[in-house]
């Protein structure tokens, strides 16, 4: 997870407008550090308008991405904690926390998925992050998971 998550990609803001909103703020990051290309915003947003929001996988957490194919230079992930919740659909769940994977391959990314796991079924770790006012706390949080997992 250290080599996937770097400090600098985890951001913490008040609030977004829109789920389309939320998927740019989510990866801008990692667009302009070069991880992937700005298309990989547009490849996200024609796929969740086309399948829907398969990637809000419980109450408060979204991981997103899309296929290497869709700008993705090389893997990394980034961390989006946004105070006020938001739903990417009607009677979706309620969403905080935006996980971006940008991944180069099918394999590179397994650990970082099995850390993210670890996080999400630990109530109080969930609380922590919920609760960050620093982003070098929801940072933490994901390499402690990491290197339980």
């Amino acid at each position: 997870m250290k080599e996937l998550l770097k400090l600098e990609n985890v951001t913490i803001i008040d609030r977004v407008k829109d789920w389309k909103d939320s998927i740019y703020v989510a990866v801008t990051p990692l667009v302009e550090q070069g991880y992937c290309e700005a298309r990989y915003i547009d490849g996200i947003i024609e796929n969740t308008e086309k399948f829907g929001p398969y990637y809000v996988l419980c109450e408060n957490l979204a991981l997103i991405h899309a296929s290497t194919e869709q700008g993705v230079i090389k893997k990394q992930v980034a961390v989006t904690l946004v105070k006020e919740p938001f739903k990417f659909k009607e009677g979706g769940h309620d969403v905080r926390v935006l996980v971006t994977l940008a991944a180069s391959d099918p394999e590179s990314h397994v650990a970082a998925l099995q850390a993210i796991s670890n996080i999400f079924a630990d109530t109080s770790r969930v609380e922590r992050i919920l609760s960050a006012t620093q982003p070098v706390q929801i940072y933490n949080e994901f390499l402690l998971a990491a290197s339980e997992g």
